[in-house]
């Protein structure tokens, strides 16, 4: 299922959603762990984890970006600048494994955008796949979901 995208203001929110069969703590390692990070995305690392601490962004040239770190708690929420955005991951306990909620701030709605929403959906999908001891092509995958947020994005400009 496509993400909630809402215009508020200025600022458009995307929130993602998926269920997860695993424990807040299984899932929490694959956000936090930097060898389980780079399986679903390559350029991200975590570089002090902590409020006011920083996740890491390979510039494939060489350079690395620093995205503060603005809200962290263990196990529930990791919220980091992504330059003038914001992205916030939270888990939530249940019965049955965890709810995993993926909340994009996007302060300017740019050509990028839907291709950023698409990465961060698909994203999210090898995560649950990855959890499940499956894998996913991420190109398909991401080809097929970028064009259902061009359409989103249309609808909300």
């Amino acid at each position: 299922m496509i993400a909630h995208i809402k215009q508020t203001g200025e600022t458009c929110i995307a929130r993602f959603e998926r269920h997860l069969n695993h424990s807040v703590e299984e899932a929490w390692s694959w956000l936090t762990e930097n060898e389980k990070l780079a399986q679903w995305f390559p350029e991200l690392q975590v570089g002090d984890l902590r409020e006011g601490g920083f996740m890491q962004f390979d510039m494939g040239n060489g350079t690395f970006e620093k995205l503060e770190i603005t809200e962290f708690g263990k196990f529930s929420v990791l919220e980091f600048a992504w330059w003038e955005d914001s992205v916030r991951f939270e888990l939530h306990p249940l019965a049955d494994g965890c709810d995993l909620i993926l909340v994009e701030k996007i302060n300017n709605i740019t050509d990028h955008t839907p291709k950023d929403l698409a990465g961060w959906h698909v994203c999210l999908d090898v995560i649950g796949a990855l959890l499940d001891g499956r894998a996913i092509d991420r190109t398909e995958e991401w080809k097929k979901w970028y064009e259902r947020y061009v359409q989103a994005i249309k609808r909300i400009k």
